[in-house]
């Protein structure tokens, strides 16, 4: 009993810092939701109940936001995962270089967002930029890319892959090593090839790494922010202004302190629902496969 008792107050720090920091400060944002918030003198605040909510969802701003969210979402999860998981099986292979490989493919998720991203808008720059510099040079046409409301999207997309593919490369390197050698040999013996043993003995197993890289990769990709300040500030014309990015207006640039907390609320429960039907549907794919 003294044991446990010792346990519960080492424990007590780390509980206030979770309540100070972050279950404190979520719960107060649940509750501003629902007022007219003067973030100047609280004191002037009054509430209004779901005003808040049924603004926004009636916001032709807020649904552009969200289908900006949904498609960057879409977009980078899928091609993450599908990469991720080529390049993971062939670095997974026992061949020369694979270390550096390796170092080189994962080092850019660890450098920071706001310098890389500041070097992608060099790249993508429409006068002399590397990326129209590819294209001249294979006889297509140039492009626009952050100026235009067609291309700034993609671009972003394209250095949000970038970014992140090294974390889930090295998560679908760690999946791998689970697979089962014995099954994989079997295969190969009863004359399964190449596709076949991917189809049916590695993929099958690789279901809880697969998503787990789903899910954390769609939460990420809900909240994105840092690349969308810095390489478009959320233009053209909010061809890149995600929900995420919409907070911050709200909050910090037009400072509709209510309506943003709103937001907020509203993002957390996509996020959330998001979450538990991706989990749902992993299980039950897992449990059939």
């Amino acid at each position: 009993m003294l044991e446990s008792r010792w346990g519960y107050a080492y424990l007590v720090p780390a509980l206030l810092i979770l309540v100070a920091f972050t279950f404190g400060p979520a719960l107060f944002v649940v509750y501003i939701s629902f007022f007219n918030w003067n973030l100047l003198d609280p004191a002037l605040s009054h509430p209004v109940g779901l005003e808040n909510f049924t603004r926004l969802l009636g916001s032709a701003r807020f649904i552009g936001s969200l289908v900006v969210s949904l498609y960057f979402t879409l977009a980078t999860v899928a091609a993450s995962a599908l990469a991720g998981l080529g390049i993971a099986l062939l670095l997974n292979r026992h061949t020369i270089g694979r270390s550096t490989a390796r170092v080189a493919v994962f080092t850019p998720y660890v450098t920071p967002l706001v310098a890389t991203s500041i070097i992608w808008i060099w790249i993508f720059n429409p006068q002399f930029g590397l990326a129209n510099a590819v294209l001249s040079a294979v006889g297509l046409p140039e492009l626009q890319w952050l100026e235009s409301t067609t291309w700034a999207l993609p671009a972003v997309i394209m250095y949000t892959l970038w970014h992140n593919l090294g974390f889930t490369v090295i998560i679908f390197l760690a999946g791998l090593t689970t697979i089962s050698r014995e099954l994989s040999d079997a295969a190969r013996v009863d004359g399964a090839n190449a596709w076949q043993e991917l189809r049916w003995v590695t993929l099958p197993q690789l279901v809880p790494t697969i998503l787990f890289v789903v899910v954390i990769s769609s939460i990420g990709a809900l909240q994105a922010f840092t690349q969308f300040y810095t390489m478009t500030g959320g233009g053209p014309l909010g061809a890149t202004t995600t929900t995420s990015y919409l907070l911050y207006q709200e909050a910090f640039v037009f400072y509709h302190t209510g309506p943003a907390a709103a937001l907020a609320v509203i993002l957390f429960l996509i996020t959330a629902g998001l979450t538990l039907a991706q989990l749902r549907l992993g299980r039950n794919r897992g449990a059939t496969a």
